[in-house]
C-alpha cells in the first residue's frame, strides 16, 4: 500500500538520483550497501505510484534563448481560460495560479529580443488587469530537482561518490538533429536506456553515450527529479518577490539559495530584483520562515509573497 511519506531508503535513492539522474543502479546500491535489485525495485515502485518522474531538460540559456517570469493579473472569471491558453504553448513552464486565483505567474522563453511574450496568443475574450514581464538574469538554485535538491538523506561522503563532474559551459551551443531527438526522448524519460535511445535515433550505442555526456558537460542537458511534495512533507508553495540593492544582489541570492525551504531562486529584471519559490510543510511553516530566516537577511528592502493555489503546468510542459 502506498505510504503518505517516503521511507528512509526511498529518500536516499531520490537524493542519489538528484545528484546524477542516470547513475547506474549498481553504483547507488554499492554506496547505500543494498542490492542492485533492491534499488531497481524501489525505483520501479516509485515510478508506478506516480511518486517519481525524471525528465531530461534543456537549459534555454545554453541554446541562446532568454527566460522571462511573467505575471498576469486578471478577473477570476478569466483566469482559467488564460491559464489554459498559456499551458498549450510549448514555450511556457511553471504556470502557477496565486493570489486568490486572480494572478497567474509563468516562466516563458523567447529569442533575444522577445517580440510578443505571450500576449498575442491569449484568448481574445480574456480580460487582463495587468501584465509584467521580468527577464531572468541569473539562477542561484533550483534549475534541477527543485525541492529534491535540498534533501540531506545521504551523508556528504555518500554524495561525493555519486555526484558527477560539474558542467563546464562556454558560449551558446547549437545542437544538431540527433541532439534534438535525444533531448526529446530524454524529456519523456530521463533514464531511458542508451540501447533504446540508439535504436530510436538511428545512431550507435557509443554515439548516444558520447552525445549525452557532451550535452551534460556543456550545460545544455540537465535533469529534473519530480516527486510528490506531500510525501516529502511539503504541502505549501509560496512565491517571493524581493527588493534588494544591486550591490547586494549576489550575496542575498546566494543566501536564499542556501535555505532548505527555497526550491528556486533567481535574479530578475525590474523593481523586484529577486524571485524565489519557497516550499514549507504548511502555512505555519511559511510564517516561521518569513519571520525567522528571511528576517535575518540584512539587505531586503521590501518583500511580496503570493501563496500558490494550483500549479497549472510543470517544467516539462505537461
Amino acid at each position: 500500500m502506498k505510504s503518505d511519506q517516503y521511507d528512509p531508503l526511498d529518500l536516499r535513492i531520490l537524493h542519489a538520483l538528484h545528484l546524477d539522474a542516470r547513475v547506474p543502479f549498481a553504483q547507488v546500491a554499492a554506496v547505500l550497501d543494498v542490492s542492485d535489485q533492491t534499488v531497481a525495485r524501489r525505483y520501479t515502485r516509485l515510478r508506478s505510484e506516480g511518486g517519481l518522474r525524471i525528465r531530461g531538460l534543456a537549459d534555454p540559456a545554453r541554446l541562446g534563448r532568454v527566460e522571462w517570469v511573467v505575471r498576469i493579473r486578471c478577473p477570476p472569471d478569466s483566469a482559467a481560460a488564460v491559464a489554459a491558453a498559456l499551458a498549450r504553448r510549448p514555450d511556457t513552464s511553471w504556470i502557477s495560479r496565486t493570489s486568490g486565483g486572480t494572478e497567474l505567474v509563468c516562466v516563458t522563453q523567447a529569442p533575444t529580443p522577445a517580440d510578443e511574450l505571450l500576449l498575442k496568443s491569449l484568448p481574445r475574450t480574456a480580460r487582463l488587469l495587468d501584465v509584467s514581464a521580468h527577464c531572468l538574469l541569473h539562477t542561484f538554485c533550483g534549475r534541477a530537482g527543485g525541492v529534491v535538491s535540498k534533501l540531506d538523506a545521504l551523508t556528504p561522503e555518500q554524495a561525493a561518490h555519486l555526484r558527477p563532474p560539474e558542467p563546464d559551459p562556454g558560449g551558446p551551443v547549437t545542437p544538431d538533429d540527433v541532439d534534438h531527438h535525444l533531448l526529446a526522448l530524454l524529456r519523456a524519460d530521463g533514464r531511458a536506456p542508451a540501447g533504446r535511445l540508439a535504436a530510436e535515433t538511428g545512431v550507435s550505442y557509443s554515439t548516444v553515450q558520447r552525445r549525452i555526456a557532451d550535452l551534460r558537460s556543456s550545460g545544455v542537458l540537465y535533469f529534473d527529479v519530480d516527486t510528490e511534495r506531500a510525501r516529502l512533507g511539503v504541502h505549501v508553495r509560496t512565491l517571493l518577490w524581493l527588493t534588494v540593492p544591486p550591490a547586494r544582489l549576489e550575496a542575498t541570492g546566494a543566501a536564499l539559495a542556501s535555505h532548505p525551504e527555497v526550491a528556486f531562486a533567481a535574479a530578475i529584471a525590474g523593481d523586484r530584483a529577486l524571485f524565489a519559490s519557497v516550499a514549507t510543510p504548511g502555512i505555519a511553516g511559511f510564517y516561521a520562515y518569513l519571520t525567522g530566516t528571511v528576517a535575518t537577511l540584512p539587505d531586503v528592502l521590501s518583500l511580496e509573497s503570493s501563496l500558490v493555489l494550483h500549479t497549472v503546468k510543470g517544467p516539462d510542459g505537461g
